[in-house]
């Protein structure tokens, strides 16, 4: 059986793929870039990767004839202004592409929009389940709310806001109610409908035992870490300062915070629980969700995480098109020095940034990251994923990996912060020596300014930084 998985790179592409192979099936990987697309192991026997961007037709002929099932999991949300317009054109692309091949079955995951008042987001995913709903197949929609689960935006925010603020003075969407699903029961209910023909041509709300608040799954998630936390709700704060309070306290960008402040004010409670009945399962409690998403990130086992979508930038680009590090009309900043231990120095080039941080002045970085996040840019928040693994296409703390690979020895990141111009760092390991280049391409006279106001401060970040590596 042959499955087709858009969004493979995504949060819930990644943890779906590794099950859909265990189980059998083989996979289909469809993905807008291939340089962010990672295989592991014997997974890489079980699957294929073809590069479809649903918005350029020309790439659809890409999609192969023989297919079995779909799973629709792209969205657009904060990649731009009109994503809406996207993700509609994306999902009609898709249908007439899957008119043509053998597919029975396709599955999307929408969100819960049993409101009459939907936000722009909510109302976006009801169109496209529209648009695949007219095709030549039968169709199985999931639709969920908050899903809970290491590395999963809503988990993320809620302990950032729940970690950082003893006491919050928060919007009135705190008392907004929903109803939060684990990731694991997500991925089981996904699998558990896959080729189920009781499922075809029906949608599902899905969600959790229990309905809270905002507020409630705050205070509950600082009981389980043991914090004790006050919070207060006031009805002044426009959605505009709701966007402002997510992004400055969370690692959430601007944009994402917009679409999510909009999206909060609306309650996602599952109309019933039909689908959870139909497959025979208890889904976990919130306060369990909580727990399973701790046990993870305590043993380094985030599977995947929404930072390390575009979506988590400033930018939305193919790696290829930046992979390259221009040499014309730009500005170099290179070290090299003699490597004492070659292992060493890249097991700590392996572990930059993040909880591990910069090595030499860390609080500089930190400012920097502080002065990124007044401007709009996405500062030192996101951190990393892996404490000691680095893949293309990851986030990490402002920078995006462009390329890492452990056995040549060269890591390449690519600045998200703003700026004006674009910024490369590269490590790289060339006989026993290491040699670190930074490099900025200015934009504009200002590009040029900015470049010599910071270079004593390069001066001494960039010789501390590689000072450290080497010892």
């Amino acid at each position: 059986m042959k499955v087709l998985l858009t969004g493979a790179t995504g949060y819930i592409g990644k943890r779906l793929l590794s099950v859909l192979v265990e189980r059998g099936y083989y996979v289909i990987c469809l993905v807008r870039d291939k340089n962010k697309f990672h295989a592991e192991g014997l997974i890489k026997e079980r699957i294929e990767v073809i590069e479809v961007d649903l918005n350029n037709k020309a790439t659809l002929a890409n999609i192969p004839k023989e297919i079995d099932f779909a799973y629709y999991l792209v969205h657009s949300m904060s990649s731009s202004k009109n994503y809406d317009e996207l993700e509609k054109s994306s999902a009609i692309n898709f249908r007439e592409a899957l008119n043509k091949t053998n597919v029975k079955q396709v599955i999307y995951l929408s969100g819960i929009v049993n409101s009459q008042t939907l936000s722009k987001h909510l109302n976006s995913r009801k169109n496209v389940e529209l648009e695949l709903g007219k095709g030549e197949y039968s169709f199985t929609t999931v639709r969920a709310g908050i899903i809970i689960g290491s590395g999963s935006a809503s988990f993320e925010i809620i302990r950032d806001l729940v970690e950082k603020l003893p006491i919050m003075i928060a919007p009135k969407w705190l008392r907004t109610k929903c109803q939060p699903i684990g990731i694991s029961d997500v991925i089981k209910i996904l699998t558990g409908i896959l080729g189920n023909e009781k499922t075809f041509n029906n949608s599902y709300d899905i969600g959790g035992d229990e309905i809270l608040t905002y507020k409630e799954m705050l205070l509950e998630f600082a009981s389980v870490r043991g914090l004790k936390r006050y919070i207060w709700t006031v009805p002044v704060m426009t959605p505009k300062l709701s966007s402002y309070w997510l992004y400055f306290i969370t690692s959430i960008s601007y944009k994402l915070a917009t679409s999510l402040v909009d999206s909060m004010k609306v309650e996602v409670i599952a109309k019933d629980d039909k689908i959870i009945k139909l497959l025979n399962f208890k889904p976990l409690s919130y306060t369990d969700c909580i727990k399973q998403a701790f046990e993870n990130i305590e043993q380094n086992e985030i599977v995947s995480s929404w930072k390390d979508s575009t979506i988590s930038g400033r930018l939305d680009f193919k790696i290829s098109d930046y992979i390259k590090v221009p040499e014309y009309g730009c500005y170099k900043d290179t070290r090299i020095k003699h490597l004492l231990d070659i292992d060493s120095s890249v097991e700590k080039i392996w572990r930059i940034g993040g909880e591990t941080g910069w090595y030499y002045a860390d609080w500089l970085w930190k400012l920097r990251g502080f002065i990124d996040k007044i401007f709009g840019g996405v500062g030192l928040r996101r951190g990393r994923t892996n404490l000691y693994d680095i893949q293309v296409g990851d986030a990490l703390d402002f920078w995006r990996v462009l390329y890492a690979n452990k056995e040549e020895r060269r890591l390449l990141l690519f600045a998200e912060m703003k700026l004006p111009g674009e910024a490369w760092l590269e490590f790289k390991v060339k006989e026993n020596s290491l040699i670190q280049t930074a490099t900025f391409r200015p934009k504009g006279l200002l590009g040029r300014i900015y470049w010599y106001s910071v270079l004593p401060l390069h001066g001494i970040i960039f010789r501390g930084l590689i000072k450290k590596l080497v010892n």
